[in-house]
């Protein structure tokens, strides 16, 4: 198994984070990973991708250029997003960010409400919490069996209360990919 996932969004919503959470969370169920954040230099708002990988085989290359699946978090990466996807990629869309449609008709386009799930939960900030279960839950390449023990060791130990809201966002990702 190899998935090769492309994630893009601005800065501010996570999207480095939640690439590095990705790839910690496949290195304690044993898998091979890389992680290549790309970003600008505005702390806020500016554009945030990162390209992971995770398999069970060594991995040549961090460069995602093919991508098995696609996060888009933002409208404004959907463009990009669609240029990176493989012939019949993943394409998993924040649905409250990314209204208009998709060009690529050879994609597999799962819409999901990140943001409102989020606020519903209790803080817009864990909206790529969601993502994440919902791109576990998707392509099956990690069970996020050991989330916990990486938010542990993510987080400081001050923001340890937030984990099991956390945790919960993951879940209601995966939850709102079953019900797609």
């Amino acid at each position: 198994m190899t998935e090769k996932t492309f994630m893009a969004g601005f800065g501010g919503q996570g999207i480095i984070s939640m690439g590095q959470t990705w790839v910690y969370a496949a290195m304690k169920e044993g898998l091979e990973v890389t992680f290549f954040p790309f970003y600008g230099a505005e702390k806020r708002g500016g554009i945030a991708r990162a390209s992971v990988i995770v398999s069970n085989d060594e991995i040549a290359s961090p460069l995602v250029t093919q991508a098995h699946s696609v996060v888009v978090m933002s409208a404004d990466s959907l463009v990009i997003g669609e240029e990176v996807a493989a012939p019949d990629a993943l394409l998993l869309l924040n649905s409250d960010l990314v209204k208009a449609g998709h060009e690529r008709a050879d994609l597999r386009v799962i819409r999901i409400p990140c943001n409102s799930i989020a606020t519903k939960i209790g803080d817009l900030r864990i909206a790529n919490m969601v993502m994440m279960g919902a791109l576990a839950e998707a392509t099956g390449a990690l069970e996020l069996a050991h989330l916990e023990a990486v938010l542990k060791s993510y987080f400081p130990k001050s923001k340890h209360g937030l984990i099991p809201m956390n945790i919960a966002a993951v879940e209601a990702g995966r939850e709102a990919v079953r019900k797609a």
